[in-house]
Formats: C-alpha cells, structure tokens, sequence
C-alpha cells in the first residue's frame, strides 16, 4: 500500500475516502482493504482510474453493486464538502488578507468560487437526496425481484434519463476560475499562495472529472439496465 502513496500522493484522496488510516507499514493492497473491510478489487480499480485518467475499467466497475459504487461516490461528495471547498476557500481568505495592492482583483476570484461552491453544494445535495436514494431503491428492488410486488414510489416517479438531462458539467467553471488566475490576476504580494490556490484547483479538477466519469460511466448504465428490467412491472 505505502508504494500506492509513492507512485501518486493524491491517492491518499481515495484511501481518505475508503477509510483507509496511515501507519499500514510493508502491508498489501490485499491485506490493508481486508483489515478495513474494503473489497481489494474495487479499492485497487477506483485507485487506477484516479491515478490514470487513460485507464477506465468500466465493464470492471460494472461488476460491482450500485451499493458500493454509491458509497464511495456519497464518501467522495462529504470530501468536497467538508475538506476540499472549505480548504481552497481558507486558503484564497489567507491570500486576500496578506495583500496589500488588489484586494478587489482577489476577492472576486473569492466570490466566483464561492457560486462555484454554491453550486457543487446545490448539484451534491440533488444526488445524495434523490439520485442515490433512488438508484439504491431500484437495486433493492430488483434483488427481490419475484416477491417484490409492485415498485415503490420513488421508482415510479424518477428515472436516469432525468438524471442524465439534470447532470451538469461542474469541470467547466473551475476551468474558467484556472483561467482567470492564469491569465488575468494581477500581480499578487505572494506568489507561493496564489501557486497553492491554483495547484488546488488543478486538483480538485481532475478529482470531479474522475468522479463524474464513474457516475456517468458506471453508475448510470447500471441503473438503466434495472430500469429496463422492471419496466413491464410499472
């Protein structure tokens, strides 16, 4: 596992999420997840696909319940929210507080992160309320698909086409946030922290898109394919 941490750092994003803790020592992959109760296989490909956007295993994730892919994505949801927006907001404040010349330039990078964060927030809470819950509904339900009856009314009332007209591209705008600290800040009193915003937004860039392709790559078809199942039962 500590050779994971070696060959890409921001993995420990990914063991954060799976509650993977340092102080592994020499363990394996295999050994690590079982002590924490994680499947290896789904650790070991969600780490591959974080690590290496060429690699996506889709018919590999496909393999494994709507569930665990769902559990992962709520864990990765609770990280923006909790850690990784409120460390990027933190460090733009320390930014703005140790400038002296163009406060205003900075604090409207401030507040188009701010609806950023709005908007992730909004995106986040329409997922975890509705689009999981849903998903998880349709997986209980086809599991017990002969004794189950008729389908209960969350499934009845939503589907993935709503999903996929609703999933907006949350990439977009922190690409234009990148943008305008690139191109167009002015001179900043210091460098290191205007660098450390921007490393931090490359970063949680990469880290939506990855999880944006496992919703729309993974989680998606598996719940259309039980939506076709159960749709002479509606």
């Amino acid at each position: 596992m500590a050779d994971l941490v070696h060959a890409n750092h921001q993995l420990l994003y990914v063991m954060n999420r799976f509650g993977i803790s340092l102080g592994f020592g020499d363990k394996s992959v295999e050994h690590v997840c079982e002590e924490s109760g994680i499947e290896s296989g789904f650790f070991l490909e969600i780490a591959n696909a974080f690590h290496d956007e060429e690699y996506f295993p889709q018919k590999q994730l496909q393999n494994y319940s709507v569930s665990q892919i769902v559990d992962y994505l709520k864990k990765t949801h609770h990280f923006y929210l909790m850690e990784r927006v409120p460390e990027i907001e933190g460090l733009i404040q320390i930014m703005i507080s140790k400038e002296t010349s163009h406060k205003k330039s900075l604090e409207l990078v401030r507040s188009f992160f701010g609806e950023y964060s709005d908007e992730l927030s909004a995106h986040i809470k329409h997922e975890d309320e509705i689009v999981f819950p849903y998903a998880l509904e349709l997986e209980d339900f086809c599991k017990r698909l002969e004794k189950a009856g008729k389908p209960p009314s969350i499934i009845r009332g939503y589907s993935m086409e709503k999903f996929i007209e609703e999933h907006g591209d949350l990439v977009e705008k922190l690409y234009d946030l990148k943008n305008i600290i690139i191109k167009y800040m002015p001179p900043v009193d210091n460098h290191n922290l205007a660098n450390h915003v921007l490393f931090d937004l490359f970063s949680l860039e990469k880290d939506v898109r990855d999880h944006s392709r496992i919703e729309e790559k993974i989680m998606v078809p598996k719940v259309i394919e039980m939506e076709k199942l159960i749709s002479g039962i509606k």
